[in-house]
């Protein structure tokens, strides 16, 4: 058994149990084994960069869950691994070479994806040296990433199987286009950002009467020069007589068509809307309809190109301004007007994102969709919330077209060849074998297209594995709601679509970790604490804790380290309890004589398996700040601050049973670290193996978790004791009114209502003359106040009188009480206008009703309590 240090040393005790559950291999799961099984595969972290506060709380989760269910005799497997983060990591490494006066077209692809894969060797070490200092019980050996040789193959087999079926094509479509980093991103990665701008009301002269107009309102009249139709509502009165007429676009002087379509808004601008096929994606679809020329007037640097005429090589912005002062010279300019409107911007690299008609690679998401809504609709699959299934409802039956191809070197690239003698195209698993006449597609494919293989794809599949056949379906995914359309939603489709199974049972969207001022935690923004300087500054176990504890379901987190205090403090606790107990225990070496548990033995191990059952309730419910919460309250307040101190007077009571005591106190504990352990790991597995004998390579990580016991629990009891731990406050608060020091022993006498309450307190009432600083404790059974001036407490049937004869001034005394009598008597008043108000009546619960009437009861006796005092006085 293993000696305490006088106070924990987190980083001294971490390193070493890293170090031995390692060595020990505790985490791989047992092969064979009839256990069973419960999986999880990790969220793969980009490795873009360092990990978050964010990433610390969603493995704190997960590593939560393995732990129990490894614990609770399942055979667990955590599956981690890492994500190649296309176009995130390709910008970092392009902005390295940046400052070193490089870009990615001096080095060529095969020398920039070097560098790439350099800089992926630095952070994906800096991540699992992350994770396995936070403590992840992941099975390191099973470890993926997203580009190596069978996720690779896996990619590579979707992609040709579904190139095969039809579901993904190539062609002509309006997509959002990075200008900065020149690719395409999918609609999922697009963020809106409220912008000021302007709504610009240009004038169309009719081509047959050029003095009569059609108005039509823009925010964008540089794309202008690429209209080639006007559009109004045919049930718009105002545009009946130009339906069908042409007019000049304005600088170009250019005829186009006035077309009617239902599709116009009357409401927005004017009701007339112009129409650029080949910069908006509505524009496009009306173009597609009516056989509209396509005119691309702005190219893929966010440049005017030569189309747009003498605005050709001007940036997208500059020319709008040029072309509104020429619209003004013109006189074509009826009005601007200042507009606030959504606008899209590239999530990864800020740039105000440019529609634009493009050849690219898409999947054809609808017949994908349908299976993966029924999962989730049937409940094959739960969401915790709840509430996000109508989020994932709204996208899956609005699903557009997935655009898959991006203008990137860092990726999987597409498995397709173009012959360079001819128009054939090859698409397989492998290169065509006369490779010299075939050119490979240059596109990657998106970073999430292997991402939504990752469940699977990580156990081996397209081979049929004993991983895939043991492990999948996975049981648990935590993750952010933020990405239940990039990631959730396309990784339920894949795995029905590719294995017939749903890939997870249960999905649990955590809580966003933001700083004081709001801001999501991200590496972009650079405003998380380094994850490791916090548990170097606090411990692991601390900023686990807080983390969880700060955490209710469906709510976001504001996080400063130094509220990582409440973890610590906690951690300090529990050992300091751990310390005591052994040393009470060896100072009571031999004192084995037997005794019989008393009330509050029976009562502390009714609130251990209370606690269990709420431990477990919660859990199963994914609600895990409650389960934080039942193991600090039972920990720190049950165990802690009133059991242990009942133990001090128990030993001194009965010495010859001491030891026996604190090893039956010892007991308990060793319950509570067990539960414990799955949020605190470290500071658990040292004091389980310093309580107790163990073998060398024994861990609490694989020990046993304590069992519930329903038979054990006693709401009696609990009650009971509750309504004493509220007796000994209320003495304390009495003391502390009066200014009593600590040293100060008071007399009290103690009234209850019934003789077998008399027969109860007088069986414990050496721990409330203990405990509350009592020097004679009369117990009567009646309302009789005691001859002695006192002051009063009521708490629940008893009412407590503490003797104030020589102690307190007695006239500032009564002043005190007639205050407590008006407020007593405002809130009666408050509570009877409730309880005559038919409205309240009528729309209240019937439970809400009762609980005011209860008040209402409770009061009426506390005034009657405080009246006959104050006579007393």
């Amino acid at each position: 058994m293993k000696e305490l240090s006088k106070t924990y040393q987190p980083s001294e005790t971490e390193h070493k149990l890293i170090d031995f559950w390692n060595r020990n291999n505790f985490y791989k799961p047992q092969t064979p084994g009839n256990k069973q099984k419960y999986s999880i595969v990790i969220p793969p972290p980009n490795v873009t960069g360092n990990l978050t506060i964010g990433h610390m709380l969603n493995n704190t989760i997960q590593d939560i869950y393995a732990r129990w269910k490894r614990m609770s005799g399942f055979n667990t497997l955590w599956l981690p691994g890492a994500d190649h983060a296309g176009i995130s990591t390709q910008t970092r490494v392009e902005g390295k070479l940046r400052d070193e006066g490089i870009s990615r077209h001096d080095l060529g692809r095969e020398k920039f994806l070097q560098k790439v894969w350099e800089w992926k060797e630095i952070y994906h070490k800096n991540i699992i040296d992350q994770l396995t200092r936070m403590g992840a019980s992941v099975d390191w050996s099973r470890e993926r990433f997203t580009m190596d040789e069978g996720l690779s193959k896996a990619v590579r087999k979707v992609f040709v199987d579904l190139y095969k079926k039809g579901l993904i094509y190539k062609g002509k479509r309006i997509i959002n286009w990075d200008p900065q980093q020149q690719t395409a991103l999918s609609d999922e990665e697009v963020i809106f950002r409220e912008k000021n701008d302007k709504l610009y009301y240009i004038k169309y002269p009719l081509a047959d009467d050029k003095n009569k107009f059609i108005i039509i309102a823009t925010t964008r009249p540089e794309t202008m020069l690429g209209d080639t139709a006007i559009a109004v509502n045919p049930k718009d009165n105002r545009y009946t007589e130009f339906a069908g007429k042409k007019v000049l676009l304005p600088i170009v002087q250019k005829a186009i068509s006035v077309i009617a379509d239902e599709y116009v808004d009357m409401e927005f601008g004017t009701g007339a809307l112009k129409i650029t096929p080949a910069h908006d994606p509505n524009d496009f679809e009306i173009g597609v309809k009516y056989n509209l020329e396509t005119v691309q007037v702005i190219d893929h640097f966010g440049k005017m190109n030569e189309h747009a005429g003498r605005y050709s090589g001007l940036d997208r912005f500059e020319a709008r301004n040029a072309v509104v002062e020429e619209l003004k010279s013109l006189g074509l300019i009826e009005k601007i007007e200042d507009y606030t409107h959504n606008v899209g911007f590239s999530e990864r690299g800020g740039t105000q994102i440019e529609p634009y008609l493009s050849d690219q690679w898409f999947v054809k998401m609808k017949p994908l969709a349908e299976p993966a809504l029924n999962a989730v609709r049937a409940g094959e699959i739960k969401f915790h919330p709840w509430r996000w299934v109508k989020t994932y409802e709204n996208w899956m039956t609005n699903i557009r077209d997935w655009c898959i191809s991006r203008q990137l070197w860092w990726g999987h690239q597409i498995p397709v060849w173009y012959n360079k003698n001819n128009n054939e195209i090859y698409c397989e698993y492998d290169p065509p074998e006369d490779i010299e006449n075939w050119e490979q597609d240059p596109d990657v494919l998106d970073t999430w297209f292997s991402s939504w293989l990752w469940p699977f794809s990580t156990m081996g599949w397209p081979k049929n594995t004993d991983d895939l056949k043991k492990y999948f379906p996975t049981d648990f995914l935590s993750t952010a709601a933020d990405i239940i359309f990039f990631w959730v939603a396309r990784m339920i489709m894949a795995s029905i679509e590719f294995t017939g199974k749903i890939p997870f049972k249960d999905v649990y969207f955590h809580n966003i970790v933001r700083d004081e001022i709001g801001r999501k935690m991200s590496k972009s923004l650079g405003n998380s604490p380094d994850v490791i300087a916090v548990m170097d500054e606090y411990g692991t176990d601390a900023l686990r804790f807080t983390l969880v504890y700060l955490a209710p379901q469906g709510t976001d987190i504001l996080f400063a380290k130094e509220k990582c205090e409440i973890g610590r403090n906690f951690a300090n606790k529990i050992w300091n309890a751990a310390r005591f107990l052994l040393m009470k225990k060896d100072q009571s070496k031999g004192n084995v004589t037997p005794f019989e548990k008393d009330i509050f033995d029976k009562w502390i191990e009714s609130k251990l398996h209370s606690s269990i059952r709420e431990y477990l309730r919660s859990l199963n419910d994914y609600k895990i700040n409650e389960t934080s919460k039942a193991l600090y309250d039972f920990i720190w307040g049950d165990f802690c601050d009133w059991y242990i101190e009942i133990l001090k007077i128990k030993a001194n009571e009965i010495p010859q049973s001491s030891q026996l005591i604190f090893e039956n106190a010892l007991d308990i504990f060793e319950d509570a670290l067990k539960l414990l352990h799955p949020v605190m790991p470290f500071i658990t597995e040292e004091l389980w193996q310093g309580i107790k004998e163990r073998n060398v390579n024994d861990s609490i990580t694989i020990s046993q978790m304590p069992n519930l016991n329903e038979n054990v629990i006693d709401p009696d009891t609990e009650n009971n004791i509750s309504d004493i731990q509220k007796l000994i406050a209320a003495a304390r608060n009495m003391r502390a009114e009066i200014g009593l020091s600590p040293g100060v022993k008071c007399d009290v006498t103690l009234n209850c209502t019934e003789a077998k309450d008399e027969t109860f307190l007088i069986s414990i009432k050496n721990y409330i003359r203990s405990l509350a600083k009592i020097n004679e404790l009369e117990i009567v059974v009646g309302n009789d106040s005691p001859p002695y001036k006192s002051i009063t407490s009521v708490v629940g049937k008893y009412q407590l009188y503490l003797k104030i004869e020589g102690l307190i001034d007695v006239e500032q005394e009564k002043i005190k009480i007639n205050r407590e009598i008006e407020r007593t008597e405002g809130f009666i008043t408050s509570i009877l206008k409730k309880l005559e108000n038919d409205k309240f009546i009528s729309k209240a619960s019937a439970e809400v009703v009762n609980n005011e009437r209860k008040k209402l009861e409770d009061n009426k006796l506390k005034l009657e309590k405080l009246k006959e005092h104050l006579k007393v006085l």
